[in-house]
């Protein structure tokens, strides 16, 4: 929709807030994005505004990088500021929370309290808020709270001015719950903002046609249902490139001497093309997956580096598009930029393929692998197997692609097998760059909420986290992003306990040594390969594959079958050759599930 007027009177003026704790050195990619979007309307004028900037330079930049990090520690620390009767919960809350990180334990919850809320007064103070027609706010994860606390208190001093809240934490019952339980809160976008802004902003500019306001605009009149999936923009090819200057001109203020270099946000897709995983819940806002070409995501990049003297850039994407993703990062290798990318991406196991993305510029990705049992994988309907996912944590780091992944424990319905499988597998990856673990939680609009009975959950209840930053009476009124449960919790904390702490000595093993060198480490000599063994306890393995030996190692880099090796080495008995490759894996030089073998050792080029 565009709509062109050259009567500035006309102009109807939007605010548009994104609230800690975003990631200080990052643009809001929702903000800039609608901006650019609705700048195309000339009858509007939106102006961003980036508070979580003023929040970073008050309490300084390192603690907010933590806070941001931690997913509860942030939010507690506004809730006294909406709810002074949770001040006692939210402190102690606070504490419990920032124990488990070292960078945080030295913070005092008043003192930090005191210095973000007098850096949102004077955010407040700053704004002529009487100039605009409406503000709104953008809600993803770890934003709910300090956004309800500065609409509280815009609403405090502008009874008139009507507020919206929109995003990824605002979806169908989220938005509709929120909307009913907090007076100033006026509208809830439900579902992608581009097109939903605008009406509301023209329904707003001509009270009129306020009663045509489309279904995903929730109101406090409407009380029915709303459907999680609302309509988008169908071709995402066709939306403007998003607007990072206001973004820019506050860091300069607030940061004069701009201690940071942002990382760009980029969009090449909306939505997950695979969309099927069990516990997930993070496709709520989208109506399908849709993507970018290649080539206009190289434009997009190319413009916004050289606009803004950026060389980092980070997908905001839940999954790559495969195809495009493939033709991006070709294009960039040719032309040996300097580009420095992070991407969320399905499991790779092609050898070459993270090779090709990290000549592209891929330097960092989250792969969804979840899970090292097979058995497991198939509940979460990841559609990969503890062999794929060991062979992705092997490409990436042979291609020099640092790979950041979960392992989730505790996921209701689990057996002691898959938590045994995985005890044993986690032997296997070793040499890797840890996992981190994390528990299960139960996300609102998940396959796992909508069938809980299935996965031996008895009751749905409000996550623990919630309860001690909302008071009990409002809580029960609301529908959560994040939420808990009754059911095995109990069994599954006590049988996942060992796991836990083996992923913990994982990650103690991998501070303690040399990061540069591979700790499980291959060198070819033409006719052998010499194979170096780091373990936890105990001074490094050395082996040597020679002739044939060598040969299947090197076969084996990707993930091959049984018949496939004794196709390739026919003159090797299947007896002889299976015993040889059990005794790799006897020696975690390599992996076997189900008669498919994976080389583990990387070779240092």
């Amino acid at each position: 929709m565009t709509v062109k007027s050259s009567n500035k009177k006309e102009h109807f003026r939007l605010g548009l807030v994104s609230m800690p704790w975003s990631i200080f050195n990052r643009p809001s990619i929702q903000l800039a994005a609608l901006k650019a979007f609705l700048d195309r309307d000339d009858t509007l004028v939106t102006t961003l505004f980036h508070p979580y900037l003023t929040a970073a330079a008050a309490i300084g930049t390192e603690n907010y990088h933590y806070l941001a990090k931690n997913s509860w520690a942030g939010e507690a620390l506004y809730s006294p500021m909406l709810f002074p009767e949770q001040s006692k919960s939210a402190e102690k809350f606070f504490v419990e929370s920032c124990r488990k990180e070292k960078n945080l334990r030295q913070l005092n919850f008043a003192d930090c309290g005191q210095l973000l809320e007098q850096a949102l007064e004077q955010w407040i103070a700053s704004v002529d808020f009487s100039s605009f027609d409406l503000i709104g706010f953008s809600i993803c994860f770890n934003q709910l709270i300090s956004s309800l606390t500065a609409a509280s208190r815009i609403k405090k001093l502008y009874p008139e001015l009507p507020i919206v809240f929109g995003g990824s934490g605002c979806v169908g019952e989220i938005g509709k719950s929120l909307l009913h339980n907090f007076p100033h809160i006026d509208y809830v976008i439900s579902g992608e903002g581009e097109e939903a802004l605008q009406q509301l902003c023209h329904a707003l500019k001509s009270p009129a046609d306020a009663g045509a306001l489309p279904s995903r605009i929730l109101t406090k009149k409407a009380q029915g249902l709303v459907k999680s999936n609302c309509a988008g923009i169908e071709d995402i090819n066709s939306l403007p490139v998003p607007d990072f200057a206001p973004y820019f001109r506050e860091m300069h203020k607030i940061f004069p001497q701009q201690p940071f270099v942002p990382v760009l946000p980029v969009e090449f897709s909306r939505g997950c093309w695979w969309n099927k995983c069990t516990f997930c819940n993070l496709n709520l806002q989208w109506c399908g997956y849709r993507w970018k070409t290649a080539q206009n995501m190289l434009e997009e990049v190319k413009q916004q580096s050289s606009q803004y003297q950026c060389l980092d850039f980070c997908f905001t994407d839940n999954a790559l598009p495969p195809k495009e993703a493939d033709i991006f990062f070709t294009s960039l290798a040719k032309e040996k930029t300097n580009f420095d990318f992070f991407a969320e991406v399905r499991v790779i196991t092609d050898p070459d393929k993270p090779r090709l993305y990290r000549l592209g510029g891929l330097s960092t990705v989250q792969v969804g692998i979840e899970s090292l049992s097979t058995s497991l994988l198939k509940k979460m309907k990841k559609g990969a197997t503890a062999i794929e996912n060991i062979a992705a944590m092997r490409q990436s780091a042979e291609a020099g692609i640092a790979l950041d992944g979960n392992l989730i424990i505790e996921f209701p319905g689990s057996t002691e097998k898959e938590v045994q499988e995985t005890l044993n597998n986690l032997d296997f990856v070793l040499p890797f760059f840890p996992l981190a673990s994390a528990s299960f939680f139960l996300g609102h609009g998940s396959p796992v909420a909508a069938d809980p009975g299935r996965y031996g959950i008895l009751a749905v209840t409000h996550h623990n986290g919630n309860k001690k930053l909302f008071p009990e009476k409002l809580l029960k009124n609301l529908t959560m992003l994040i939420k808990d449960y009754r059911g095995d919790r109990v069994l599954q904390r006590k049988n996942w306990k060992e796991v836990s702490e083996k992923i913990n000595a994982w990650q103690d093993f991998h501070k303690t040594r040399n990061p540069l060198k591979p700790a499980l480490l291959y060198r070819d000599g033409s006719s052998f390969l010499l194979i170096r063994q780091e373990q936890i306890n105990g001074p490094p393995l050395q082996h040597r594959l020679q002739g044939m030996s060598r040969k299947i190692y090197l076969f084996c880099r990707e993930i091959r079958k049984f018949d496939a090796i004794i196709q390739e080495f026919p003159k090797i008995k299947p007896v002889t050759l299976r015993t040889f490759l059990e005794d790799l894996c006897s020696k975690k030089l390599m992996f076997n599930e189900n008669g498919l073998f994976l080389a583990l050792a990387i070779n240092q080029e």
